[in-house]
């Protein structure tokens, strides 16, 4: 076990190491941080204008609870970044063993490739993990400011916090996805268009509204299966078969990549 926890401490050196992980980890809060202060004067007019009854009107027309509507709000904001920019920095993780020998290094450091790739996967899951966690941050700062003189305790409720771990979650998972594919393909162009392609398929519905029996198979689709309200969205599984298929497609994949690696020279 402590041979493993050194080779993953390694793994997440090399990680920490990587300019380009660290110019697209930095884009991506920056974009968050942007888009947040963008929608928190919106935000803030709807909570100034909620209802003696307790009523919010977020989008025009529509009145709903202000409480389950705000907790909705917040967790569709961390969502999006969640599913449409960590698989992409996933995968250039992954790329970048197959870039100027670092895999043969890597292969010399750690000869047990079962080993390595558990290091590597503990490794990015560490490391996608504190990035979920700064985008929740993030979410709830905005979403503080905006509530702080309506109900600032909004944000310690139970729900709240059981929707925050599942989207840290969620974030781990579909990295492991992501990198187990970019790992599959040796090409880290290939796993940013698969991930890229399962989040279109997602948030479009195209499939969701065509054949749910497929679309609920689908990773990022099951973490909208997870996480939204039937009542708000189209969704086409429960959260519990949701989760089933989450960590199946990280389990599986991350097997898959293990295996492939094991049997594969270092080139």
């Amino acid at each position: 076990m402590s041979v493993l926890f050194a080779a993953a401490g390694a793994e997440l050196s090399k990680i920490r190491s990587s300019r380009i992980v660290w110019l697209i980890t930095g884009a991506v809060i920056a974009l968050h941080l942007l888009i947040g202060l963008a929608n928190l004067r919106n935000t803030s007019t709807a909570v100034e204008g909620i209802t003696p009854d307790g009523l919010i009107e977020i989008f025009a027309g529509e009145h709903q609870p202000a409480g389950e509507a705000l907790i909705d709000l917040l967790v569709s904001f961390s969502l999006q970044i969640v599913v449409m920019f960590l698989p992409i920095i996933a995968a250039v993780i992954a790329g970048q063993e197959f870039r100027e020998g670092h895999l043969a290094q890597s292969v010399l450091a750690v000869p047990r490739r079962g080993l390595l790739m558990a290091a590597k996967a503990i490794a990015l899951v560490v490391f996608m993990a504190g990035v979920a966690i700064l985008v929740e941050l993030i979410s709830n700062a905005y979403m503080f400011l905006a509530v702080k003189d309506w109900d600032p305790g909004l944000l310690l409720g139970t729900d709240t916090l059981a929707d925050h771990g599942k989207l840290l979650a969620l974030a781990v998972l579909v990295s492991l996805v992501s990198f187990a594919i970019t790992t599959l393909a040796r090409s880290t162009l290939i796993g940013i268009v698969v991930s890229v392609l399962l989040m279109a398929l997602a948030m479009t519905q195209v499939l969701a509204r065509t054949v749910p029996a497929v679309d609920a198979l689908l990773p990022v689709s099951a973490g909208r299966n997870l996480l939204l309200e039937p009542a708000d969205a189209d969704l086409s599984s429960s959260a519990g078969y949701a989760a089933i298929v989450l960590v199946a497609w990280a389990l599986l994949s991350t097997l898959a990549a293990g295996l492939l690696l094991s049997r594969r020279d270092a080139r």
